[in-house]
């Protein structure tokens, strides 16, 4: 698990990459906090396009970062989220607390044809 943090005005984006599980998340947590308390952004995007496999630490993650950003007024996003985690977080209720914006590139959406 890896994860690439940038910030652009006040959009802080983390690039999150391979398994999201109870041996990654916490350093994944740490980093992302650190860097959100230093900009206190007012959007946090976490992109899931690179993530393989994520159990519910990865639900974990994103609800701690959630409560993070409502203590300085931030909003979330969740971004390039495969189908099938998209579920997931709709059955968790994430979809309730941030923005799911879309699938990951070149995969189809739910409820669309092609």
């Amino acid at each position: 698990m890896d994860v690439q943090l940038t910030v652009e005005e006040e959009t802080m984006t983390a690039f999150l990459s391979g398994e999201i599980d109870h041996h990654g998340a916490g350093e994944i947590r740490r980093k992302i906090d650190e860097m959100a308390q230093r900009v206190r952004p007012q959007k946090m995007i976490l992109d899931f396009g690179g993530v393989t496999f994520m159990d519910s630490s990865g639900i974990g993650l994103v609800m701690g970062r959630y409560r993070l950003l409502q203590s300085f007024g931030g909003a979330l996003c969740l971004r390039h989220v495969s189908s099938p985690l998209k579920k997931v977080m709709r059955l968790a209720g994430l979809d309730r607390i941030a923005q799911i914006e879309d699938t990951r590139p070149g995969e189809k959406q739910e409820g669309k044809r092609s």
